[in-house]
């Protein structure tokens, strides 16, 4: 029984040194990983634009550097997005702007659906190629630590989830219209239930920066609400339209 103890103890010493060391090589590994991340200038960036056949191709987004060399077709020279390589043109994502000013890391002015937008691009490419860097600027200092621009950039991306979410929660109330459209006939829209009706979407200020409407299917007591809207050339009962 003594040795069996004995055996048992020595059993837990060696488990609690194989998890510290394990502990301790997977600390090593994660700081092996965060000194491999290079910081970048705008203009070292610049050299890694896919012109240089030995050099990898990457890009910037958000100042977060990846290699895109495997998408050599498509950022390589003549490739389609060849305008990102070598730059952070983060705001070029959302605005389909690939000339001049339009290839640029600003995105002053943009909506939060927009910068939304921007930000899912940016986990895109986390989950894509491979993060090798920062670029230092606008999103990260010196030391390669987050400006108060990524953090509001952040901040304003999940403000326009938020607001997302509660326009799909309010529109779901209402049901939306059903619609079809070819070219021999145009557009119709149609409700199932109810009358189509065009309603603003309240929010849509908020996460576009615009006013939208759309069609929503409204039975006939709830006809008198404020704002709701009749189709032009629809019968103001007529569960369909063309438009």
């Amino acid at each position: 029984m003594k040795n069996n103890n004995i055996i048992i103890i020595m059993l837990g010493v060696f488990v609690a040194l194989m998890a510290a060391l394990l502990f301790r090589l997977k600390l090593f590994t994660v700081e092996e990983e965060e000194e491999d991340l290079r910081l970048f200038t705008v203009e070292e960036l610049a050299l890694y634009n896919g012109t240089h056949p030995d050099l990898p191709i990457l890009l910037g987004i958000l100042g977060s550097v990846f290699d895109v060399t495997k998408g050599k077709s498509h950022y390589g020279t003549g490739g389609g997005y060849n305008h990102f390589a070598g730059r952070d043109a983060s705001r070029a994502f959302v605005s389909g702007n690939f000339t001049g000013d339009g290839l640029t890391d600003s995105l002053q002015g943009l909506s939060s659906s927009e910068v939304k937008s921007v930000v899912e691009w940016r986990d895109f490419y986390f989950r894509s190629y491979t993060f090798v860097g920062k670029l230092v600027g606008r999103y990260y200092d010196s030391q390669g630590n987050s400006t108060k621009y990524l953090k509001g950039v952040e901040v304003k991306a999940a403000r326009g989830a938020q607001l997302l979410e509660k326009q799909k929660k309010e529109e779901a109330k209402q049901p939306s219209c059903n619609s079809r459209w070819s070219q021999g006939d145009g557009g119709e829209v149609w409700c199932d239930v109810g009358v189509p009706r065009l309603v603003q979407r309240p929010l849509e200020i908020a996460l576009t920066g615009k006013m939208s409407k759309r069609c929503a299917c409204f039975k006939e007591e709830q006809l008198g609400q404020p704002g709701l809207e009749v189709y032009d050339g629809c019968d103001f009962l007529g569960k369909s339209c063309r438009v």
